[in-house]
């Protein structure tokens, strides 16, 4: 059955030219028929060169709308147009104004995890895996990091160089990830190596021994000897370590490791929007020519500042 149905899912991407972009928080059965899988930098840089006319993003919103402002030609759907991002929704541009008021010489530094409307107030986007070497490459002093607080005091502690005015947004998967249930797991497993991703707060990344974004992280393990990895990170990730790692063991800190909307994307719901695409049916990602225009420019930074 499973077969057949990646076999019909080829067959509706060759008839509508589809590419499928999947982020590695969704279940590994959409990984698998994925034709790109990553983290938020890898699909940002991929949605740029891939030929296809529609691209089908497996993720949340944020992702997909950043797949349309770098391809504004190109028709976006997303596989379930209700998977959302709160932590994009948790800085408003009137905020984005009101620092913009108090500082001189300030850059805004806008995660990728954010809304189309605020990148387009935003001088440069980064994610994850490249904001450190991106925030280092910009001239201003003062950086206004939205809207993950726990990112920007990662970046923070190794720009010190550089005055930072943080903000109270937060992703609730990483932020679940608590210290004590850490040391638990540390404790029950005392060879395993702690991976973690900035975004969960301070005193877990201290407790790691590496951090780094979902595609650094699956590296990390990838290339180590150690045999087992505790994963301070959404649980999607399991697939892709296990793939690459038949013979390591993967162990999470706790049950809140787990995104409900990253979550809502199934391979049922890749069949449907296939099924429906050209129907007239399917919600398209849409955008406004000026926020196209606007939020574009902090992207294409973010792409050269990171090279």
């Amino acid at each position: 059955m499973e077969a057949e149905r990646a076999k019909r899912i080829k067959e509706l991407q060759k008839e509508k030219d589809v590419v499928i972009l999947a982020h590695y928080y969704v279940d590994g059965a959409v990984q698998e028929i994925a034709d790109y899988v990553g983290d938020s930098f890898y699909l940002s840089k991929v949605a740029t060169k891939v030929p296809q006319k529609t691209i089908l993003f497996a993720g949340v919103t944020f992702m997909g709308e950043s797949a349309k402002i770098l391809n504004p030609d190109k028709t976006v759907v997303m596989a379930d147009e209700c998977a959302d991002c709160p932590m994009a929704h948790m800085i408003t541009a009137d905020r984005i104004a009101e620092v913009r008021a108090e500082y001189e010489d300030l850059a805004v530094v806008c995660y990728v995890n954010s809304t189309a409307e605020i990148k387009a107030v935003s001088d440069v986007c980064v994610t994850s895996s490249n904001a450190v070497k991106v925030v280092s490459n910009i001239p201003q002093k003062n950086i206004f990091f939205v809207p993950d607080n726990n990112l920007g005091r990662y970046v923070a502690e190794k720009l010190p160089e550089k005055h930072f005015i943080f903000h109270d947004g937060f992703c609730h998967v990483h932020k679940s990830i608590h210290a004590a249930e850490l040391q638990a797991a540390k404790d029950a497993c005392p060879d395993a190596l702690v991976l973690t991703h900035p975004e969960c707060t301070a005193d877990v990344v201290a407790m790691s021994d590496f951090v780094g974004s979902t595609s650094e992280i699956i590296d990390f393990a990838t290339q180590s000897n150690c045999k087992k990895f505790i994963i301070c990170t959404e649980m999607g990730v399991f697939f892709e370590l296990q793939q690459k790692n038949p013979d390591k063991k993967f162990y999470s800190v706790g049950h809140r490791q787990f995104c409900p909307n990253m979550k809502k994307v199934t391979i049922d719901k890749v069949e449907q929007v296939l099924e429906k695409l050209g129907s007239g049916e399917l919600e398209e990602i849409t955008l406004s020519d000026e926020i196209l225009t606007r939020a574009a420019k902090p992207l294409q930074r973010m792409l050269e500042l990171a090279k």
